[in-house]
């Protein structure tokens, strides 16, 4: 009885110990083991050297999943496929942790983005760092699907050529077509290029150049004496002075109102003037008639001033004298 007790309790530990076991798994990371996963593959026909198992996989930049496998299409598809027609593709398999209704929306829409040009293309994470797996949508008519005669186990996804391969191939297209030049023809368009050069060269007045930048900088040095004697005057000191005098009162007229007060003063005697002129309008016009009226008597007076000045001063002109022998 009490051995069968003892095994009892030997049970109830292990059961209990198994359960703290499976509860400390699952808050470590267990929980992915039953999340829900898609898996699809992708070919390369070039070396992915750098990337390797368990590589992020980023869609536009958002981690994705992994890198599962990297395999060869030889030892995968081909094995019973002769050495001389294998593709020799390097398969990549990735796993993307989802939720059983994302995965399932994934496989509905995996032909759809292919069409669309979602492509796998390795990349840098840096300058030299670490390469992964990035997804992005490019051109689908000039990043194609690689030919293959076989079922792939999973969704397939193409891929494209790496940025780097890519930069690697313009330069030696580049190089490629600097080689293909005709060189020597290169080398003669430059010497003749070369030649015109130097007879423009020869053609330029250098001498009379240099003659008129002496004169240019002696009239420059002329001037530059004249402003230093002038910036040496004590007047221009004195003026300066003087301005700055000139224009402190003027500032010290406007802050005190001064120049404000003066323009209404002068608002108010033209205001003035306009209504006593106004006022005696007709007095004014009669005097200036009496004005126009001496005047013309002025005028009279000196013109008879000027014909008999002694009639003038004495009184009418002389009685005109009859001469003997004459008819009066």
């Amino acid at each position: 009885m009490e051995e069968a007790r003892r095994y009892g309790r030997l049970g109830a530990f292990v059961v209990v110990s198994l359960c703290i076991l499976m509860t400390g798994l699952v808050l470590l990371g267990g929980r992915r083991w039953f999340q829900s996963t898609f898996m699809f593959e992708t070919y390369f026909d070039q070396s992915v050297a750098g990337l390797d198992v368990g590589a992020p996989v980023r869609f536009r930049g958002v981690p994705l999943g992994h890198v599962a496998a990297i395999l060869t299409s030889a030892a995968t598809y081909e094995r019973s496929v002769p050495l001389e027609k294998r593709h020799e593709y390097i398969v990549v398999r990735v796993e993307v942790n989802l939720s059983g209704q994302e995965a399932a929306q994934m496989r509905r829409d995996a032909e759809t983005l292919v069409a669309r040009g979602l492509r796998a293309q390795t990349q840098l994470a840096g300058i030299t760092g670490q390469q992964y797996l990035a997804l992005d949508f490019l051109d689908p008519k000039k990043y194609r699907p690689l030919p293959f005669d076989w079922t792939p186990r999973y969704p397939y996804l193409p891929s494209a050529p790496s940025s780097t391969v890519e930069t690697i191939e313009k330069a030696q297209s580049f190089l490629a077509s600097l080689t293909e030049a005709d060189i020597s023809k290169l080398s003669q368009n430059l010497s003749s290029l070369l030649g015109d050069l130097d007879t423009k060269l020869r053609e330029i007045p250098v001498a009379d150049l240099a003659t008129r930048a002496q004169a240019a900088l002696r009239g420059a040095d002329g001037t530059l004496a004249r402003m230093d004697r002038l910036l040496a005057d004590p007047s221009l000191k004195q003026t300066v002075d003087n301005a700055g005098v000139i224009s402190g009162r003027v500032r010290k007229m406007l802050s005190d109102g001064d120049l404000d007060r003066l323009v209404k003063d002068l608002d108010d005697a033209s205001a003035r003037l306009d209504a006593l002129v106004g006022d005696n309008q007709y007095d004014v016009r009669a005097t200036v008639e009496d004005l126009r009226t001496t005047a013309g008597d002025l005028r009279a007076l000196s013109e008879s001033f000027r014909a008999y000045p002694a009639g003038v001063l004495i009184g009418g002109p002389p009685e005109r004298i009859q001469l003997p022998g004459r008819p009066q």
